[in-house]
């Protein structure tokens, strides 16, 4: 238990109120914030300086803790816009938040309430006052740890129990967390992204019917499909290839999801193959975009540190342009498995990692970042309207 400092010159230290304890058995002290409580995920870092809502209410993030670069997290609030999870179930992505300034009153025209309140009301555990920069540099040499929050208002903790909890932490390998994000019915969906002057929107006459696996689905995907003109239906991911087609769709969407990309693709890779055997047109995003490289015989590996932020430089090797992504992901296909018909488009300027194929012998493509952004720049927009385009050229060569 974390003892008081004795004073010195009129003053004493506070007690620490929440500590993060990592599996080596490192023991950070701190403050809570958010729920009371204990919460235990591998422990990741995100480098954006903006975007905190939608990054903590990422269904990518199950099974994580978030660890946020930059100092002042929570100065603009939150709201009731900015979540990014669909399901109520998945309400919040992350198991735990890590953050180096204390949370202070929001300052925003669009704030409701406090990241503290926020936190709490979606059972959020979290601790500020560490030395998030240190945490990151211990991340980049030793890789991500797996590690226990414990918040507690009187500062009572159980020390080795903690350190005990967190060494039994399971790996990230070989866990399929899609369970924990994916949506338990099929659903239709309509809104389009947001503007000031009105808020979100509703489309209107549909160009094309995309059918959207949901392994942890963004709104924002699904607002940009909406976007394009598209008609879109969201399956959860347990859906099968008939039951798929059964919708008639024009085009099929694999989508951004948590977890081990090989666990999830035990039941996820044959029905996109008897997908992607029948033609249809496929796109796919993040965990979507493995699971495509799954499909035709690729592998996927675990990261060292994994790319989480709004900064990724992207180069796209079809037109030589350089775009500045949003990404988030602890595993990567391996280009070396790849067969020769998957052709590699995008590569990460930060470390070569692959970042996007497309394939020769089927109408299909995926990028491993996020183009609908949200946090993050809009450089990748279009590769929504390239997806639509390539339903229309499909559909153009269809039989009448």
């Amino acid at each position: 238990m974390p003892q008081d400092t004795q004073p010195t010159h009129g003053w004493t230290e506070p007690r620490a109120t929440a500590l993060l304890v990592l599996q080596d058995g490192t023991v950070l002290e701190g403050f809570g914030i958010g729920a009371v409580g204990e919460a235990s995920g591998e422990v990741c870092f995100n480098t954006s300086m903006t975007g905190y809502q939608e990054i903590l209410t990422d269904p990518s993030y199950a099974g994580q803790i978030v660890t946020f670069t930059f100092p002042h997290i929570g100065n603009v609030g939150t709201n009731e816009e900015d979540t990014e999870a669909v399901n109520a179930a998945s309400s919040s992505g992350v198991r735990g938040v890590v953050l180096a300034a204390a949370v202070t009153n929001p300052s925003n025209w669009r704030a409701s309430r406090s990241l503290d309140a926020w936190l709490k009301a979606r059972s959020i555990v979290g601790i500020s006052g560490l030395d998030t920069r240190a945490l990151t540099a211990r991340i980049r040499e030793q890789g991500m740890p797996n590690a226990v929050i414990a918040h507690d208002p009187n500062g009572l903790f159980d020390i080795e129990a903690l350190k005990l909890k967190a060494a039994a932490l399971p790996s990230m390998n070989g866990l399929d967390l899609v369970p924990l994000v994916t949506s338990v019915q099929r659903y239709d969906w309509d809104e389009t992204t947001w503007e000031r002057s009105r808020g979100f929107g509703h489309r209107n006459e549909a160009r094309r019917h995309v059918v959207a696996i949901d392994y942890g689905v963004k709104r924002n995907i699904l607002r940009l499909l909406a976007n394009a003109g598209c008609k879109v239906t969201v399956v959860p991911a347990t859906a099968s290839a008939d039951e798929i087609m059964a919708l008639k769709p024009d085009g099929i969407f694999l989508s951004n999801g948590p977890g081990d990309p090989a666990a999830t693709g035990e039941y996820a890779v044959p029905v996109i193959r008897s997908l992607l055997d029948r033609g249809m047109p496929t796109f796919g995003i993040c965990l979507g975009h493995q699971m495509l490289g799954l499909a035709v015989g690729g592998r996927t590996m675990k990261m060292h540190q994994g790319h989480h932020g709004a900064n990724h430089p992207v180069k796209d090797k079809t037109t030589g342009k350089v775009e500045i992504t949003s990404m988030n992901h602890g595993f990567a296909l391996d280009p070396v498995s790849l067969p020769h018909t998957a052709v590699e488009t995008h590569v990460s300027l930060f470390d070569g990692s692959n970042c996007g194929i497309a394939l020769t012998d089927r109408p299909a493509f995926s990028v491993q970042y996020h183009p609908e952004a949200s946090p993050g720049p809009q450089d990748s927009h279009y590769l929504f309207e390239r997806f639509v385009e390539l339903m229309d050229r499909e559909k153009a060569k269809a039989p009448a």
